[in-house]
């Protein structure tokens, strides 16, 4: 049985715990770093003779092309089993004010980079010509609950995500003639790094949004997203969700992790102008 995975963007977060998982559920794990250093990293931490780091950005197509390469020379004729789409940077600040190259930067990365990785690893997931009884890999796209709501200050990743499930939407109607399945994971209220670090005030540096209407808001943002932390779910949550998204004979095309998703689904707009508004920090 093939068991070969790609992840994007295991340094930390998500694709780090999604790594670990499957590397303990027997798969032999492919994962992105961007630098070498993240790739020993990673490689200490993981301590498995079944992970492959691959060294490539998801904005940098030459690197990606190169490590398709590598990749399919040491799979030495298999495919994989499965495509995690994870990497992802999730900008915080007032749509009004932030930086568009900001914006150009987390769509090259959420959605453009989505689809150069998806394209250039196709052919591996491909179900082999030569061989009918060999079925075709999964791809699991990394989305969020914002890519169903958005919240205020994040409007710029939620953009991102709303393309990424679109996107999604995309790759599961026209690849099912390959029979590649494909699959949204919609994490809510977790823990991860890529929060953590764009919520907390880094030492020394001003604030970008000082001076502005936005700056008590912002200031109140890293005690808000802490109080919503406490209720969250176990990184296990996603983890679990990806795991059975690539095993089990017939995958949701979609596993939103936090009612969020569905309230924002079925309440309606305004009223979910009203709910946003009463829970976001005053300022």
């Amino acid at each position: 049985m093939n068991k070969n995975i790609v992840i994007t963007g295991v340094s930390s977060g998500f694709g780090l715990a999604t790594a670990a998982d499957l590397l303990s559920r027997g798969y032999r794990v492919f994962g992105s770093v961007r630098k070498t250093q993240d790739a020993k990293k990673v490689g200490d931490e993981l301590q498995s003779p079944h992970f492959t780091p691959l060294l490539f950005d998801v904005t940098d197509h030459e690197a990606i092309a190169e490590a398709v390469s590598q990749l399919t020379a040491q799979l030495n004729g298999e495919g994989i089993a499965g495509l995690v789409n994870n990497a992802g940077v999730g900008p915080m600040g007032p749509l009004e004010h932030i930086p568009i190259q900001q914006l150009r930067d987390v769509l090259e990365i959420n959605v453009i980079g989505v689809l150069a990785v998806t394209q250039a690893f196709l052919p591996l997931l491909k179900r082999s010509e030569q061989s009918a009884d060999i079925t075709a890999g999964r791809i699991v796209n990394m989305s969020s609950t914002s890519g169903g709501v958005t919240f205020p200050m994040v409007g710029a990743y939620s953009a991102s995500k709303y393309a990424l499930e679109s996107l999604t939407d995309g790759f599961r109607r026209e690849f099912s003639r390959y029979g590649i399945r494909v699959i949204a994971i919609e994490p809510g209220s977790i823990r991860t790094p890529i929060w953590d670090k764009n919520a907390a005030p880094v030492a020394n540096e001003p604030e970008p949004y000082a001076g502005t209407a936005y700056e008590e808001f912002m200031a109140q943002l890293p005690a808000f997203f802490e109080q919503r932390l406490k209720g969250a779910k176990p990184i296990s949550a996603v983890t679990d969700a990806i795991a059975h998204a690539l095993e089990t004979p017939n995958p949701r095309a979609r596993y939103p992790l936090d009612s969020t998703w569905y309230a924002g689904k079925y309440l309606g707009d305004r009223l979910m102008d009203v709910i946003i508004q009463r829970q976001m920090p005053k300022g």
